[in-house]
């Protein structure tokens, strides 16, 4: 192994920057560089994480260290049970200064705004010089987003997509147009599931010996966190991501689109990419996905609206909800629109509801730390937004259940996306919906304890009652909203008795609910 320069650049490299073209390392040298990655407490713990998101991207880590070890880098690597382990970021940093005596620091910039906080401050700690680089996996820089931003009312999603639609030239004709006409295939895209479908399996990836050490370090350390830790299935090196991608590109494809909203109860994947959380620690480059997916259209593997949905989540949604979340930190924390007060259920942990729906979605929550898009908004977070649930019980049950959950993309789609507790500055409206949206869009109905065509007493599926004790709640916020306005003369047609009893019902049902125990999301709460 070469040795390193007397004095070198010391790079720090996070858990979620796992590629070998970051920005802090694009131009090092292997003589000149020593690579620091660190497995550190404050990290796993700062909320309880799901222990297959702590073996997932602790065996990523050490996974990647070993290919840059084998490609000939020196890397400084700190596990969890080291001796001296300070528990920090800033901490790791410090002890590693003192071991190489660094000529400068050069790091990329945090995805999250608390880790980023932190590491504003070497500069002031530590002698040698701190250069800190722009994370450009992202395709929007953030000081973009905010110029983008600057002046607007609503900063619409859609807006912001077709501007990355010209930027990146995806999807895009010759004439400056989109192909097939059309920006969004968005209506083409809501296709309830059929009766026996039967998509492909999901790849698996049999844990080897660098990870089954992890699951028991895991399992020893953690043992009190939610989830289940085995089977344990996630790609956790570059070359299996890339096998993860070419499933999905080779099957998966071409009814992702159509079927992206749709929910089966114990079919889990469907046909979505099941990419999410290799894309977010840095296994996968973003912008290479979208132009497989364009391939794949171009070669006529897959339609149009397929393809260009998967493009719009990566970027459109994606790049989106990272600028939101740098351009309202750290207030969007702290924002409750809606002044929603109420405990966050003990079932989102155990998964003890007769609730089907919710039941099918914890389970696979529990199981595999993963939920598709719609299970995450329209059945647990549709629940939380008409149950007044807590926003920030709600934020850190998602950042500890969900593998792919890191703050910059899981903020912004719960307190503005789902519970509207930034007041609609992310979405035009809430998105609330009764039993009927999950009876249209699922087959959990059908075998649930509870019957989604009755709509009050004991025996109603709970999301009715539910949905019009929320719209009667913040009436005099939302019926001059245009989106939704219109439901309120629906609401005073039905006479005093049935809106009592809507009413009553709803309020049963919360009554009878149980508040979470302490301790399942924070040590400390």
């Amino acid at each position: 192994m070469p040795e390193p320069h007397d004095q070198p650049i010391l790079v720090p490299v996070l858990g979620d920057q796992l590629t070998r073209t970051l920005a802090s390392l694009r131009g090092r040298t292997k003589d000149d560089t020593v690579i620091l990655i660190m497995e550190v407490w404050d990290e796993a713990t700062y909320v309880k994480h799901h222990k297959q998101k702590i073996v997932l991207i602790f065996s990523a880590m050490r996974h990647f260290a070993k290919e840059l070890r084998e490609a000939g880098w020196t890397v400084d690597y700190v596990k969890l049970t080291d001796e001296g382990n300070s528990g920090s970021f800033t901490g790791e940093v410090a002890r590693a200064v003192e071991r190489h005596d660094p000529r400068a620091i050069h790091v990329t910039e945090a995805g999250e705004w608390r880790v980023q906080q932190g590491i504003e401050e070497w500069p002031d700690k530590f002698a040698c010089e701190v250069e800190i680089f722009p994370d450009d996996r992202f395709l929007c820089p953030i000081a973009d987003f905010r110029d983008w931003a600057e002046g607007r009312k609503h900063l619409t999603m859609e807006h912001f997509y077709r501007e990355m639609r010209r930027k990146t030239g995806l999807l895009m004709g010759e004439d400056g147009k989109p192909v097939g006409g059309d920006w969004n295939y968005d209506s083409e895209n809501r296709q309830p599931p059929k009766e026996g479908m039967d998509p492909p399996a999901a790849p698996d990836f049999e844990p080897d010996a660098i990870t089954r050490e992890v699951i028991e370090l895991v399992d020893e350390t953690f043992g009190d966190h939610f989830g289940d830790i085995e089977p344990f299935r996630w790609p956790v090196t570059s070359d299996e991501a890339q096998k993860a991608a070419d499933a999905f590109f080779a099957h998966r494809i071409e009814k992702f689109g159509p079927y992206q909203d749709a929910m089966v109860h114990g079919q889990d994947d469907l046909y979505h990419s099941m990419l999410s959380t290799s894309l977010n620690c840095g296994l996968l480059d973003p912008l290479e996905m979208c132009r497989r997916a364009e391939q794949a259209y171009e070669d006529g593997r897959a339609p149009l609206n397929s393809v260009e949905g998967f493009i719009r989540q990566i970027i459109g949604w994606r790049e989106y909800v990272r600028g939101f979340y740098w351009l309202l930190m750290p207030g969007l924390e702290s924002d409750n629109a809606l002044n929603a007060q109420r405990a966050l259920p003990e079932f989102f942990w155990t998964g003890e509801t007769d609730m089907r729906c919710l039941a099918d979605c914890i389970r696979s929550t529990r199981e595999d730390a993963h939920a598709h898009h719609i299970q995450r908004l329209m059945v647990l977070g549709n629940f939380c937004l008409l149950a007044g649930i807590d926003p920030r019980a709600v934020q850190d049950w998602y950042l500890v259940v969900y593998a792919d959950a890191y703050q910059w993309v899981e903020l912004p789609n719960v307190s503005g996306m789902i519970l509207y507790a930034d007041g609609g500055r992310l979405a035009t409206k809430p998105y609330a919906a009764s039993g009927n949206y999950i009876n249209k869009m699922s087959d959990y109905c059908r075998e649930c304890r509870y019957s989604v065509s009755k709509k009050t007493g004991e025996d109603a599926c709970p999301f009715n009652p539910l949905y019009w004790h929320f719209m009667d709640r913040y009436r005099e916020r939302l019926e001059s909203n245009h989106r939704v306005g219109r439901i309120y003369a629906t609401w005073d047609r039905m006479g005093e008795d049935k809106q009592r009893a809507y009413l009553d019902t709803a309020q049963g049902f919360l009554d009878s609910l149980t508040p979470a125990r302490k301790g399942w999301a924070r040590a400390d709460d």
